[in-house]
């Protein structure tokens, strides 16, 4: 049955990504809607199964991967200033105003600050394939977006240890935020000392494509890592891209994962998404949806590109920057998941998030594709200085 399912969602992702371009969007607005009309909610002709669901979550390392082997390292250096503002921004105008909004619901005060907390997380995958489409991934503005998701998963994940331990849960803040440090600080030096020596010893192996297989062996490694530590998976494989993205390996492994992870795993990621959504009972709680979706657009984009701004970004570039870290994804959705089941949300504010994440991650490819259209490297000679 999978491989059926493979095969309708291959050809159903290819042809409305190319339905998508031709109006003028970039493809992978096409591959979510084509993926909630292929869903139970639609017509049915596929589920979200385990296998699935294991075919997504590769696709959406091997992206974050393949954007970290084209990111311009002195650039991403560069961008420090701008990454953490965006960062910040985008976390503080969420979290305020959602906890503001979890207050007007009638939610404790522990419930509210999750509920901001869920609201102030990011997942730039979405953002990653508009950002190749429109040849913007290595501008200073897609570099400041890729540094502002990982300080925001960051920040975010810390904040949410230190809620849940104030809460009640079984969470040690002090473990938490050790793991994280011991996770960057172990990636660092694994990157600096150890992956180009892995390469090389690879390289020369009597055997088939020896240096793609160790390149993904790596990017594996490090997003598992990343996981097991509290840092989400893609944080990881984005670090392992950039690691490689230094040696001279980095044009020939660029190439090939492309072609397998485009071919197969990212549109069943991005199919997926629509596929797994769940619609039941959204007319109970329409208005909360409507308000919670503008809430968490609004908040994301005023708050990074406000924060884009600040650092040194011409008012378009901020704007379409924000509208980059609109997306919720599968960060918000891990979030909302620990939340359940701790006690923190119940069934319907969780299925009311599901809807929101959905809405958020829809929006946030055709409002990138507004405000970057026609853009070009906007900081100024003396703005990107200082970036």
């Amino acid at each position: 049955m999978i491989i059926l399912q493979l095969a309708i969602i291959l050809f159903a992702a290819k042809l409305a990504g190319s339905i998508s371009v031709r109006f003028g969007q970039p493809s992978v607005l096409g591959e979510i809607i084509v993926g909630i009309l292929l869903g139970p909610s639609v017509f049915g002709l596929v589920t979200a199964t385990d296998t699935l669901a294991s075919f997504s979550q590769l696709g959406v390392i091997l992206l974050m991967f393949i954007a970290g082997l084209e990111t311009d390292l002195d650039e991403f250096k560069r961008s420090g200033k701008a990454s953490t503002f965006v960062g910040f921004g985008g976390i503080i105008f969420p979290l305020v105003f959602g906890y503001m909004a979890g207050i007007m619901m009638d939610l404790s005060s522990f419930q509210s600050w999750f509920l901001g907390l869920m609201l102030s997380a990011t997942s730039v995958s979405i953002s990653v394939v508009a950002l190749k489409e429109m040849n913007q991934l290595k501008t200073p503005e897609g570099t400041s977006i890729l540094g502002a998701a990982v300080i925001d998963d960051v920040v975010v994940m810390i904040a949410l240890a230190f809620l849940m331990s104030f809460a009640g849960g079984d969470v040690s803040l002090t473990s938490v935020i050790l793991k994280k440090v011991l996770f960057f600080a172990g990636a660092l030096l694994v990157a600096w000392k150890a992956v180009p020596f892995i390469l090389r010893v690879f390289s020369k192996l009597k055997v088939s494509e020896p240096i793609i297989a160790v390149a993904l062996i790596i990017c594996f490694v490090f997003a598992y890592t990343a996981e097991i530590t509290g840092v989400a998976a893609i944080i990881g494989s984005y670090m392992a891209g950039i690691a490689i993205s230094v040696t001279g390996f980095k044009h020939e492994i660029f190439e090939k994962v492309e072609t397998i992870s485009s071919a197969i795993f990212v549109p069943v990621f991005f199919t997926y998404i629509g596929i797994s959504s769940e619609f039941s009972g959204v007319i109970d709680h329409l208005w909360v949806i409507i308000l919670l979706s503008v809430l968490a657009i609004l908040t994301k984009f005023i708050g990074a590109g406000l924060g884009a701004k600040f650092a040194g970004f011409g008012w378009k570039s901020s704007m379409g920057i924000g509208s980059a870290m609109i997306s919720r994804g599968e960060v918000a959705l891990i979030i909302a998941a620990l939340g359940i089941e701790v006690n923190l949300i119940d069934k319907d504010l969780f299925a009311v998030m599901i809807v929101v994440i959905l809405v958020t991650t829809i929006v946030t490819p055709p409002m990138m594709k507004w405000f970057f259209k026609d853009s070009k490297t906007v900081v100024s000679a003396e703005n990107s200085q200082s970036i």
